[in-house]
């Protein structure tokens, strides 16, 4: 066995160490633990030396895939390249060492690379001021339904409850909508894969408070009727959300603002380059229209008249969602990527994420069922194999996709679909990168017909074969005594 086969447990051995800790000069003033605060039995920690410890680790760090290892058919939705400039400024030690409670005299660089972050964002969303202390995605829509029924009670609409939420949406929308308090109301797709407006009109009422929508959605289509779309909500008194979640191909080219759009987030850690891998950090900027400013959560960052910066807190607001001004290192990364790129620049992130993506899909749709046909935008979904006289899963087919290299892209969802398969590069990929992904798609495309087994039993050739995915959800061993008592 190798070193990332084993758990650091089973590397440890009695007595062995990898560390010394320097004398304690003040030991016999140490103050004693309490009695009721001592462990009864020792605590359970491996015995290894620093060799063990380094090689164990840097072999499981081996074992992780991302961008800089690969091509990541996620994309701009999960993983976007991150620029190494980014990571040189967000580790400029004039920032890393502010602490959040200085007097805002001693932090002016930050509170004004956040002030002009904000600015910039409101601008490229056509927005009239963003928050961007949400640290998520997820954190973000909470807090733009915060404001929504904040804007409704303040005017004493206290029957708006309801949030219209598209059948093609991220499933977080729902999750927030509930966590906030509001009733959720699905609406349907038409058979082009855009919202139905008459199902749209059949639930606008004066209990509406606003709709949720990812625009382009979740199947890659722009909503072409959203003009229309946002005059019949608006008429009936609520409010438009708009997850900025698929941000990517706009940028540049068209607001979400001038669409008629009240409040969005963005997902800096998306659009923006920003890495989250492994869960976070992230951030959920938030934006909203002009007459949805005060809203906005406490602390917020102004501009005074002799052009410092403060943080000033508002009694209006949607209460307070972050303990200070979000996560700080993502926001210095997002900040530089923008500024890198510039304002001329930033207009070909979409579209060459949108050419990226046809050109994935008119390579594949032979090999792969296209329920939708026509131009995307920076992501489309297949719904399983073409031609699959074995009954093979999308399943079958991303567990095969990782013995060639790549991380699998978006499985099962949008719940469309059966057998989804969302594909979405991003705008920083070459052509020859994705030629050898379109091609790998059609060698197992041809596997799939000619040898059924070698997709059902894969992926062969990682360090963990498939697993049983459901025993492992369902009754998790999560501590090494437990993995102790099962071997036995």
């Amino acid at each position: 066995m190798k070193y990332y086969d084993k758990l650091i447990f089973e590397v440890s051995r009695p007595g062995r160490t990898g560390f010394s800790l320097p004398r304690n000069p003040w030991h016999s003033h140490t103050a004693q633990l309490p009695e009721h605060l001592k462990r009864n039995t020792p605590t359970l920690l491996p015995e290894v030396s620093e060799p063990d410890v380094v090689r164990h680790y840097t072999n499981l760090s081996n074992m992780n895939f991302g961008v800089d290892t690969g091509f990541y058919p996620l994309g701009s939705c999960t993983m976007k390249y991150n620029p190494k400039i980014n990571e040189e400024m967000a580790a400029l030690q004039t920032f890393k060492s502010l602490h959040p409670l200085q007097p805002d005299k001693t932090t002016q660089g930050a509170l004004e690379l956040y002030y002009e972050l904000n600015r910039t964002l409101s601008q490229i969303t056509g927005m009239a001021e963003c928050t961007l202390n949400p640290f998520a995605g997820a954190h973000g829509e909470l807090t733009g339904l915060m404001i929504i029924r904040q804007y409704h009670l303040k005017r004493g609409d206290t029957e708006r409850t309801k949030i219209i939420v598209p059948d093609s949406a991220h499933g977080t929308n729902p999750a927030s909508a509930a966590v906030c308090g509001l009733q959720v109301v699905e609406v349907n797709s038409s058979t082009d894969g855009t919202i139905d407006i008459e199902s749209l009109k059949s639930v606008l009422d004066h209990t509406v408070a606003g709709i949720m929508m990812t625009n382009p959605n979740t199947l890659g289509l722009f909503e072409t009727h959203i003009l229309e779309i946002a005059q019949l909500v608006h008429d009936c008194g609520g409010l438009l959300y708009y997850d900025g979640a698929n941000m990517n191909p706009l940028l540049g080219k068209c607001r979400p603002g001038d669409m008629g759009f009240d409040v969005l987030h963005l997902n800096l850690h998306k659009t923006f380059s920003t890495p989250h891998g492994g869960g976070g950090p992230g951030s959920g900027a938030v934006g909203v229209a002009a007459h949805l400013t005060d809203y906005l959560p406490n602390p917020r960052v102004v501009k005074l008249a002799d052009g410092t910066f403060a943080t000033e807190n508002n009694p209006e607001a949607a209460g307070q969602v972050s303990s200070f001004l979000g996560n700080y290192g993502v926001l210095m990364r997002a900040y530089t990527y923008i500024l890198t790129l510039g304002k001329e620049n930033i207009r070909m992130a979409g579209p060459l994420a949108t050419l990226n993506a046809n050109y994935i899909k008119e390579s594949l749709k032979q090999h792969y069922k296209l329920p939708i046909l026509g131009v995307c935008k920076h992501e489309f979904v297949f719904d399983g194999l073409l031609d699959n006289p074995n009954n093979l899963t999308t399943l079958d087919v991303a567990k095969r996709l990782l013995d060639y290299g790549y991380h699998a892209p978006t499985i099962y969802f949008p719940l469309l679909f059966h057998q989804s398969i969302m594909i979405e590069p991003t705008e920083t990929e070459s052509k020859e990168t994705i030629d050898e992904f379109i091609n790998i798609m059609k060698v197992i495309a041809e596997e799939a017909r000619t040898s059924p087994e070698t997709l059902q039993h894969a992926p062969h050739h990682t360090p963990v074969r498939r697993l049983d995915e459901t025993t492992a959800a369902k009754t998790p061993i999560l501590t090494f005594e437990e993995l102790t008592n099962v071997t036995q």
